[in-house]
């Protein structure tokens, strides 16, 4: 049985152990891998694990011994589904390893947008106290959680979660999604308002619903408009979910006071991507997964993932291959 990680870094990049998956065959860790030099990295694979790095149907096309994709994460637009589906390829994916560590993230970006600590830390470090006249001094607007609304745009396990700590900050929370989601919210002191009536009332707004036909480009200048000047976006589920020129342009008008992303639609971002020199505007590179805990839960959900498959027993899977 041969494995083949095509780009084992990002899960992996010295902390973890591959010795459990190589327990269920030979296995070639690439760290990453070129678009390419895939089909020739996997030309002999009987098993292919991947993160972002895509198969498509020419790559899947010819392949005679794959029988298993294994997506190591949650999101699976990498993979052609249909292609695999129809060479019988199985493909599965991860769906709960970083719900707590994305929902502390979020706050993480709320927080900074509230408090700029680093940019705090950096100017005591820069001497900055050493040589205030005063015993205190702030650079920013600070900002109290407690009695802001957070809309909340996908009520799946992580939107929930972020709910839950909205709450432990004293916040009100509004929630817009899909119905059979939001039935549970009706039971957990949150409020189930249209997406319309979310923005145009919440201070914090952060997006957690999937990147499909319908949620592409959801926030856009029309529904910006909607957002209160004081208002706060924040986005850690799928870049494409902004246009992103649409909020460069609402950040550097002044027409919302901040944004704080953790992904972009194209990653890693050009240079000349509108939003990384946005007023305003915090962008970190897709990080908040990647705590350590997180990464080991993924890592021994993946392997186990395999294992019931060699086992006759698929689970997580995506497709019906």
């Amino acid at each position: 049985m041969h494995i083949v990680v095509l780009d084992g870094y990002t899960l992996n990049p010295g902390d973890l152990s591959w010795a459990e998956l190589e327990k269920l065959g030979t296995v070639t860790v690439y760290d990453r891998t070129p678009q390419k030099l895939v089909k020739e990295r996997i030309q002999e694979a009987d098993i292919v694990l991947t993160n972002k790095t895509p198969l498509t149907k020419e790559t899947l096309t010819g392949l005679k011994r794959l029988t298993y994709i294994g997506v190591l994460a949650t999101g699976y637009n990498v993979v052609d589904v249909k292609a695999a589906s129809n060479q019988g390829i199985v493909v599965t994916n991860v769906p709960t390893y970083g719900t707590d560590s994305v929902a502390q993230f979020v706050f993480a970006l709320i927080l900074e947008l509230c408090h700029r600590v680093g940019k705090h830390g950096e100017s005591v470090s820069a001497d900055g106290w050493s040589e205030s006249p005063d015993f205190c001094y702030t650079l920013s607007r600070q900002i109290a959680l407690a009695g802001k609304t957070l809309g909340i745009v996908g009520y799946g396990r992580i939107g929930k979660q972020v709910s839950h700590l909205a709450q432990a900050f004293g916040m009100r929370v509004l929630v817009a999604g899909r119905e059979g989601r939001l039935a549970e919210a009706r039971e957990e002191s949150v409020e189930r308002v249209p997406l319309e009536h979310l923005l145009a009332t919440s201070d914090f707004i952060s997006l957690h619903c999937p990147l499909t036909p319908e949620t592409e480009g959801l926030i856009n200048a029309e529904r910006i408009a909607l957002m209160k000047p004081s208002a706060f976006l924040i986005n850690t589920s799928r870049g494409g979910l902004l246009v992103e020129q649409h909020v460069a342009e609402a950040l550097n008008e002044g027409e919302i006071a901040g944004a704080a992303l953790d992904v972009l639609s194209v990653e890693p971002p050009g240079k000349d991507n509108p939003l990384l020199l946005a007023r305003n505007c915090i962008v970190t590179p897709h990080m908040a997964w990647a705590t350590f805990e997180a990464r080991s839960r993924l890592m021994d959900i993946a392997v186990g993932n395999l294992a019931a498959y060699l086992q006759g027993n698929i689970m997580n899977t995506v497709n019906s291959a």
